[in-house]
């Protein structure tokens, strides 16, 4: 098999450390774009490949780039999001396609954990209060991941990931996915909910839903208000699920106990935007997803799912058409 690595050089600094191009190397003759993700650099570097690897920055699979490899079986996305890259010609050719969604959904569940666990023990009011001269004054705002609901919104990889991670500490998750069955949910440990109990019950919320028509400002104006007063909400997913400036009405009001912020709409989050003067929103410049050292885990991935299709098993992370209206 010839894989093509059309991924710009850049980004396969990023994803690829030694592990990876070793294993990658043990599958096939591997071929290496040197330099920018530009269309010409993709058409020489995927000529009569088999497999291609793309990531961030990747341009989308036009006829023009396909002719080039007619042999093409597989695109192997090291990334996120494989929506950027598919076209209409690239389904029509029955190539399959995988992304590297489970990986990278590790970093963001454990951001989300991390969130989680600092909000409800109050380390960012405790920490300012000692900057400020004081000590202990609001330990009575603390709480422990104990007999308390953490609600969840959607259990895709990483929704799925973070309640495994939930899992280790008592505390009841309840689940909000129009997708899942109400076994299944039980066999992953949580209960299948509404969204509006979801949102009256949860003391911990944490987002992890897909950019998708359906999910365009779920938390606005009407539903924040079903919210405990003193609740955290965290969004690791996508900046679009929430309404901003209904969170700021809201916070501002004195509702919420913190709200965790990791990703905006729009992004970068802008100098104006008010939330960035309530001191209870915490922020975090979109880096849930796997950053420095943790992105190598995308290039084992990708040498791994390879190894999968090759020995015909199941890919973990494969992406169909029909996925693409319910996916990020």
């Amino acid at each position: 098999m010839k894989i093509a690595v059309i991924a710009s050089k850049e980004k396969q600094n990023d994803i690829f450390n030694e592990r990876g191009w070793k294993k990658l190397y043990s599958l096939g003759e591997v071929v290496i774009n040197d330099g920018e993700a530009s269309v010409e650099n993709v058409k020489k570097t995927i000529k009569d490949a088999d497999i291609a690897i793309t990531s961030w920055g990747s341009v989308p699979f036009t006829e023009e780039i396909l002719n080039e490899a007619p042999n093409l079986k597989l695109v192997v996305h090291g990334a996120g999001s494989v929506k950027p890259i598919v076209t209409d010609e690239l389904w029509a050719k029955g190539i399959r396609v995988c992304a590297s969604t489970k990986p990278l959904g590790i970093g963001v569940a454990e951001t989300a954990l991390g969130f989680a666990i600092s909000a409800s023990k109050n380390f960012y009011q405790v920490n300012d209060d000692i900057h400020n001269g004081g000590y202990d004054e609001h330990r009575p705002l603390t709480k422990e991941l104990f007999d308390i609901n953490v609600g969840v919104v959607s259990a895709g990889f990483v929704g799925r990931h973070f309640i495994k991670l939930m899992s280790n500490f008592d505390v009841n998750i309840l689940l909000y996915d129009p997708y899942v069955t109400k076994e299944r949910a039980e066999e992953m440990g949580c209960k299948k909910v509404e969204f509006d109990e979801l949102l009256r019950e949860s003391d911990i919320l944490s987002i992890h839903a897909p950019s998708i028509a359906a999910t365009d400002k779920i938390f606005n104006k009407d539903t924040l208000p079903l919210m405990k007063k003193d609740a955290v909400l965290i969004n690791t997913a996508r900046g679009s699920v929430i309404d901003e400036d209904a969170l700021y009405e809201f916070m501002k009001a004195g509702n919420l106990k913190y709200a965790c912020l990791d990703v905006f709409d729009p992004e970068p989050i802008l100098p104006e935007n008010p939330l960035r003067t309530l001191k209870n929103v915490i922020f975090t410049p979109h880096l849930a997803g796997l950053a420095a050292n943790g992105l190598a885990r995308l290039g084992l991935h990708t040498a791994e799912e390879i190894e999968r299709f090759l020995n015909g098993t199941p890919m973990e992370c494969e992406v169909t058409k029909a996925m693409l209206a319910t996916i990020a």
